[in-house]
This record gives C-alpha cells, sequence and structure tokens, in this order.
C-alpha cells in the first residue's frame, strides 16, 4: 500500500511526459495559427512542406549567401532585406537596404528591389542611392547572360589565382564581348541632378542620352562606342522653332 502512491505518481509523469512529447512533435508537423503583437528575430524562412526555402527575411548578420537549387554559395552582403526563390529554391530577386552615416557626416545609404533572370543575376532593378553629397534613383534594365551564375562562382578561385594581368586581359576580353551582365537601359534621376533616359549597347556603353538639367535644359545626345559625343541636339535645333 505505502508504495502505491509513488507508483501512481511514477506513471501519471511517465504518461503526461509522453503526451506532452506527442503535442510538442505534432504541432510541429501539424499547421498552427498564433496570433503575435511583436516579433523580434534575426531572420526567418519560408519554407514549402518540402523544405523547399521560398523567402528569407533577414538582418545583416544571418543574411544568406547566393542560394541555387537549395545550395548555399558564400556571396558577402552588407544589406539586411528579403530575398525570394523560385519552385527550384534558387534566388529570383530581393529587396535590400542599408545606410548609415559616418562620424564625418558622410552618408552612405540605399535601398534596391531586383528582379532576377532564371538562376542568374538581376535582369530588371529598381534603385536609390545616396552618398557622397549625392543622389540618384531609377529603374534599370540589364543584359545577363544565359549560362547559369553558378559558373561564374565556381571559377572564382581560378581566376583569383591567375597573375593579376592576364585576370584583367581576360576579364576585359570578355566584358568587350558581353561576356557579363551589362546595363541597357535607365531612367531616372542622375548624380548630376538631370532627368535622364539612357540607351546603351550589349557592352553597356551608352549611346543615346536623353536628359533634362534641373533649370530646365533639354538635350538629346548621341554617342559612339568610347563615350564621345556625335551629335546634340536641343530645342534651337527644332525645324520651325
Amino acid at each position: 500500500m505505502s508504495r502505491f502512491p509513488n507508483t501512481f505518481l511514477g506513471v501519471y509523469a511517465a504518461v503526461l511526459t509522453a503526451a506532452f512529447a506527442v503535442l510538442l512533435l505534432g504541432g510541429a508537423r501539424s499547421p498552427l495559427n498564433a496570433k503575435f503583437d511583436t516579433i523580434d528575430v534575426q531572420r526567418i524562412n519560408v519554407r514549402e512542406p518540402d523544405g523547399t526555402l521560398r523567402m528569407v527575411i533577414s538582418d545583416h548578420a544571418a543574411f544568406p549567401g547566393l542560394v541555387v537549387r537549395g545550395k548555399e554559395y558564400a556571396h558577402p552582403r552588407s544589406q539586411a532585406g528579403m530575398l525570394f526563390f523560385n519552385d527550384e529554391g534558387t534566388e529570383q530577386g530581393g529587396l535590400i537596404f542599408a545606410g548609415h552615416k559616418s562620424a564625418d557626416g558622410t552618408v552612405d545609404s540605399g535601398l534596391s528591389l531586383t528582379f532576377d533572370r532564371y538562376e542568374q543575376d538581376q535582369q530588371l532593378q529598381l534603385i536609390g542611392l545616396d552618398g557622397n553629397g549625392r543622389a540618384f534613383a531609377g529603374m534599370q534594365v540589364n543584359d545577363v547572360p544565359d549560362r547559369p551564375i553558378v559558373d561564374d562562382f565556381e571559377e572564382k578561385p581560378k581566376l583569383d589565382a591567375m597573375p593579376a594581368k592576364a585576370r584583367e586581359a581576360l576579364l576585359a576580353e570578355r566584358r568587350a564581348k558581353g561576356y557579363y551582365s551589362a546595363t541597357r537601359y535607365y531612367a531616372g534621376k542622375s548624380r548630376t541632378d538631370n532627368s535622364v533616359v539612357m540607351l546603351n549597347d550589349a557592352r553597356g556603353e551608352p549611346r543615346l542620352l536623353l536628359a533634362v538639367t534641373p533649370d530646365g535644359q533639354a538635350s538629346i545626345k548621341f554617342l559612339d562606342a568610347d563615350g564621345k559625343e556625335l551629335r546634340t541636339l536641343t530645342a534651337d535645333d527644332v525645324p520651325g522653332k
């Protein structure tokens, strides 16, 4: 008799522990609705039921590198923000932001919303930057290579190991052939405070520039491949003016 209470308590504790374990493990697998007034976190991963990563919201310290098909590659980024991933767990764009003022009063701030090509870098970007006493903001469209961006990450150690002159010569040759991404279109406000529309060739060199200065002077500039002005048109060149 005297042992019954202890035995009962032992059985009760075991049952309670098992029930708690079932509840805990079952809750991890079951849909759960919850409401919070405030959540403080460093990073949130949104995943499909099979574990495929679809979105990350993170501070700078926990910000991920480049993720392609679920594999992460080292890719340091100094911003916080949000990344989007496609059905295969590959980065597809994101919203990143950073900004601070140095002790000398210099501002370095910016925000970028990007839309990536499949397994490549951004082909469309909304950007706003403020630094070195100048600010510009606009929309940018880029030519992006057909090859997967992973090829460039895997080739990087080989390029880093090359002699500097040989590496720079190779990179220059590749840029001339359009091997890397190149800006084709930009519309917005320039660092010179002009409103501009800039159309570039496949190498990213400006060839046509529409601009309006802060005081209202409008112009159209035609440029050669080296950036030299071939012709400039202003309102005075309009027939019948």
